[in-house]
């Protein structure tokens, strides 16, 4: 067998994810160097180049692109591997490697600090990212749980709604529709939108939402970020599509206004979310447990 290691493919695999040396060295708190040793050793070990320079971010060669389809799926196995060890001997410890949508990070870390109290032995890794990216994560096998708005239709996977995730239009304060009660629907296609990019779940929702309406979408700006977009509408720009969970100090201290919107907030549900043949860990099954418990009071109580 050819000299390689698992901190060599677990490097490989966070380079060919980000592709960037670079950013790959920031996620895994190690200096870029040593990313790149990692990664000409695992090269030399093959005797191929596996990535290659492509301006200031890389590219997979035909090799890595090989070679990462198969990182992935070995990586996977000794999760699974890790997984029904710990079920033998029973632990209360362990690592959770957990992804999120960018919505959630307005209440998951008050429900991990909570969950921590209660296990202070299991280790979490979150990873933050839109819909369309954690969907990836969790296609390849590289989350062991998915915090998500809406249960995807596309994998085999088992969803459990843990908690409500209202969506409203919300504007200034000043905004002529803020100051008009009972609007039909259709009174938003006069007016323009910043609005989450494509890839988001609360860009989707959006859009299902103005379809089913039969209301022109007036796109002003797309913004990654629903801090940017909060500030966003809070300058004027207009309004916006959002959960409630994430303007509850907003509209608390009066910066943002609901739109009165017939039939409107819309009510989603919040998703524990894994792979069907995926196996849990002791630590991933009590995380799953404590979110479908304790997560809908807890999260209704903080935002």
């Amino acid at each position: 067998m050819r000299p390689y290691t698992l901190k060599q493919m677990q490097t490989f695999i966070e380079v060919a994810r980000q592709r960037s040396v670079s950013k790959a060295a920031e996620r895994l708190f190690v200096t870029q160097p040593a990313v790149s040793m990692q990664i000409r050793q695992l090269e030399d070990a093959f005797g191929l180049p596996l990535i290659e320079p492509m301006g200031r971010n890389i590219r997979l060669t035909h090799a890595g692109e090989a070679f990462l389809t198969y990182a992935s799926a070995a990586m996977s196995q000794l999760k699974d591997l890790e997984a029904l060890m710990a079920e033998h001997v029973g632990m209360k410890q362990g690592r959770i490697d957990l992804a999120v949508v960018s919505t959630a990070k307005y209440f998951i870390p008050m429900l991990l600090v909570r969950f921590g109290r209660q296990f202070p032995g299991i280790h979490i890794q979150l990873r933050i990212d839109n819909r369309e990216n954690i969907l990836r994560l969790m296609a390849h096998n590289e989350a062991d749980l998915v915090v998500m708005g809406r249960a995807p239709g596309t994998l085999d996977c088992q969803a459990t709604a843990f908690a409500t995730n209202p969506l409203a239009i919300v504007g200034p304060p000043d905004h002529a529709l803020v100051r008009r009660k009972n609007l039909p629907f259709s009174a938003l296609g006069e007016h323009r939108l910043v609005v989450r990019e494509q890839g988001s779940g609360t860009r989707a929702a959006m859009e299902r939402l103005f379809a089913e309406h039969q209301t022109p979408l007036n796109v002003v700006m797309e913004m990654p970020s629903n801090e940017t977009i909060k500030q966003a509408v809070m300058a004027g720009m207009g309004l916006s599509f959002l959960s409630m969970r994430t303007v509850r100090h907003e509209l608390a201290s009066g910066h943002i206004a609901l739109v009165d919107i017939e039939g409107m907030p819309t009510m989603g549900n919040w998703y524990i979310t894994h792979l069907s043949h995926k196996k849990l860990s002791p630590a991933a099954t009590s995380f799953k447990a404590f979110l479908i418990e304790q997560g809908g009071p807890l999260i209704n109580s903080w935002a």
